[in-house]
């Protein structure tokens, strides 16, 4: 959607409301190119290879959460199929039909790139542009193009509704919310729905799968607290972390290993990883999940960050949804520490709500209250903020790195 006239009009004015407002729109980086010369220098359409449904479309970067980035070589056969999967998911949207997506996503970012951008234009959608997540913008387009569609993550649909509640703002007409990236919580998923009448429903993929690799139904069997089904034409299994060639007993813990048309082919110029994430044509997605009677798949934690202490797996996530319990506590980040005594220790980083003084040791009984004791962290670090990535995802690996940095004279 195009800015309006009067405002396109407002972004020249020589004031610095006006600059500001430019310099939120566009970007600074060196060597960027511009979409008008990027048009006048474009070859003639009959000229211009047309690509093939095998061709590389785009070099994706993985988040980086648990190591360093790697480029997840997608075609246009994989980012059409997960758009296509997407339309199969929400028959209630119909193409052509007057959709309204919202893009408040980055699409650098595989979920922005699937389903604010290559579902939208499949759908024939009007999509609506958003510079950065700004509720307050969200919210005056809402008066004028509600949303039929919302890809977000939980802490921009919190903060959506908290806006939308005090501006008195109607949030009717979203039809759809997925949310990805983390966990969302149950208590969001009511007040959302009852302020929109749509449903909100919470999803799962990764960089390597285009990046939709299941969901929530879009009706009322959808299950709280799991990741859903698995989307048409995806396949899943799940097995032995140590022996990925083994599947676990129905309702075990194991690796999730997934194949399916929006899996990659590998990592661009990087043959060996390609390798180790491939087991006879599935992909490891290295996470860690368990699957009930009904098919629902629910997440217990990443492989790489799962903490070992004293020959025990303890889940980050476990923890710190314990922990986020607390009254006290906003948010919290789990990782493991080197120790002498049981390999790793369970320690917490945790931010107070307006940093406010607190008791550590109460935290931690309150923690023993709820988890089992070699789950408890041995330490807990009261800290500022937490290093997100830039939809919002802790990044455990910054936390561990400061820590250790904070503990290192210890």
């Amino acid at each position: 959607m195009r800015c309006p006239f009067l405002t396109r009009v407002a972004l020249r004015l020589p004031v610095a409301k006006a600059r500001e407002s430019r310099a939120a729109l566009t970007t600074n980086v060196r060597g960027t190119v511009t979409w008008e010369n990027l048009v006048r220098s474009a070859p003639l359409p009959a000229s211009h290879p047309k690509p093939k449904t095998d061709d590389l479309a785009i070099i994706q970067y993985t988040s980086g959460t648990t190591g360093t980035p790697k480029g997840a070589s997608l075609t246009h056969r994989n980012l059409l199929a997960n758009a296509a999967q997407a339309r199969a998911w929400v028959p209630s949207i119909q193409r052509g039909k007057g959709c309204v997506v919202y893009a408040v996503l980055p699409m650098f970012h595989a979920y922005g790139l699937t389903l604010c951008l290559t579902f939208a234009m499949s759908m024939g959608a009007r999509l609506v542009l958003f510079p950065k997540f700004d509720p307050d913008l969200v919210l005056d387009v809402m008066k004028k193009h509600p949303a039929t569609f919302l890809p977000l993550v939980p802490p921009i649909a919190d903060r959506l509704l908290a806006a939308a509640n005090a501006q008195g703002v109607s949030l009717e007409g979203v039809e759809v919310a997925i949310s990805g990236a983390m966990a969302l919580p149950h208590d969001l998923v009511v007040p959302f729905e009852k302020a929109t009448h749509g449903y909100l429903v919470e999803g799962y993929g990764l960089s390597e799968c285009s990046p939709v690799l299941m969901a929530n139904p879009v009706a009322d069997n959808r299950v709280p607290g799991t990741v859903g089904l698995p989307l048409p034409g995806t396949e899943c299994r799940v097995v032995d972390p140590e022996n990925p060639a083994v599947d676990v007993p129905a309702g075990s813990a194991g690796e999730l290993l997934v194949r399916g048309p929006q899996v990659f082919g590998g990592y661009y110029g990087k043959p060996e990883e390609t390798e180790a994430v491939f087991v006879d044509g599935w992909f490891r997605t290295g996470d860690i999940v368990t699957v009930d009677d009904g098919g629902f798949v629910r997440i217990v934690d990443r492989i790489k960050e799962l903490i070992i202490t004293g020959g025990f797996n303890v889940a980050p996530t476990e923890v710190e949804n314990a922990l986020r319990q607390h009254p006290q506590v906003s948010d919290a980040a789990v990782i493991g520490l080197p120790s002498d005594h049981s390999g790793e220790e369970v320690v917490a980083a945790i931010v107070v709500d307006g940093g406010q003084d607190v008791d550590v040791e109460a935290i931690r009984e309150f923690a023993r209250s709820i988890l089992t004791p070699y789950k408890v962290p041995r330490r807990i670090f009261v800290v500022d903020d937490l290093p997100k990535s830039l939809i919002g995802k802790v990044l455990r690996r910054q936390v561990k790195d400061k820590l250790l940095a904070l503990t290192s004279g210890s």
